[in-house]
């Protein structure tokens, strides 16, 4: 069987530090590609030049502005974007990290500069009929207008799915994946959990988020791609299907989005 990872961070401290030895051990357990994500200006060098080395798995990068890391940027930072893109595009697989992130306080909020930076990378994405990675958080009426608006020919990953049951269904009539990573090891995400069981198949797709969101039971230590093996086996409980079944229509989801 062979495993995609969707959505990690290699080019993080905490997994850069022996990539030569994670990326062997990622080939041995079947996982041959990982597709890799940007935060912001400061990691769209790493991210590229970590996808254009002679890696020992298939690395492909994703090209974006995280909601978490507005507070220093200005329009410039939309506009260097659009200009990387038009450089790097056929090296690129998805624009992302992007999305909404409505804090708890409204105090706190950012959320019309979230909207405008959310809105500039769906302009992108559809300009090069790219995939986006969606990250949320107490955003979905905010994300799914959006989506609605631009109608992505290739869609993309709605990262870290927690939601409902109708939430999920929003955003497959829109033509999206959903990024399955460790929440669902977790005993407490019933929901998360009873979610991921009814929906078809085909719109599932793995992730770790590594060297974030780890697994239930490895709280407090860092994660990584190799853990996507675990959360594949979570997945395999909760559905009807067979392990192999399984297996297959995940790669030829990320297919969908990500093969060239």
């Amino acid at each position: 069987m062979k495993f995609t990872d969707s959505h990690c961070h290699l080019d993080f401290d905490e997994l850069k530090q022996d990539l030569p030895n994670l990326l062997a051990q990622c080939k041995q357990l079947g996982i041959h590609r990982i597709v890799v994500p940007s935060i912001d200006p400061s990691n769209w060098q790493s991210v590229l030049s970590l996808a254009n080395e002679n890696n020992s798995v298939t690395v492909i990068a994703a090209l974006g502005i995280h909601p978490w890391f507005l507070t220093e940027l200005s329009e410039q930072a939309l506009d260097d974007l659009a200009n990387l893109l038009a450089q790097e595009h056929s090296s690129i697989c998805a624009i992302g990290e992007a999305g909404i992130d409505v804090p708890i306080s409204e105090q706190q909020s950012n959320l019309t500069k979230q909207l405008h930076f959310f809105d500039y990378q769906l302009q992108l994405a559809k300009q090069y009929r790219l995939p986006i990675l969606v990250h949320h958080r107490r955003s979905h009426q905010h994300i799914l207008a959006l989506l609605k608006q631009y109608q992505l020919e290739k869609s993309g990953i709605i990262h870290g799915f927690s939601g409902s049951y109708q939430q999920a269904v929003d955003y497959l009539d829109l033509g999206f994946k959903l990024g399955v990573g460790g929440t669902i090891s977790y005993p407490r995400a019933q929901k998360t959990i009873e979610t991921i069981k009814r929906l078809p198949l085909n719109s599932l797709v793995l992730e770790t988020d590594a060297p974030a969101m780890p697994l239930y039971g490895f709280q407090g230590k860092s994660n990584t791609p190799l853990q996507l093996i675990k959360i594949f086996e979570h997945l395999v409980k909760i559905r009807s299907e067979s392990a192999e079944t399984i297996a297959a229509q995940l790669e030829i989801n990320n297919n969908d989005l990500f093969a060239r």
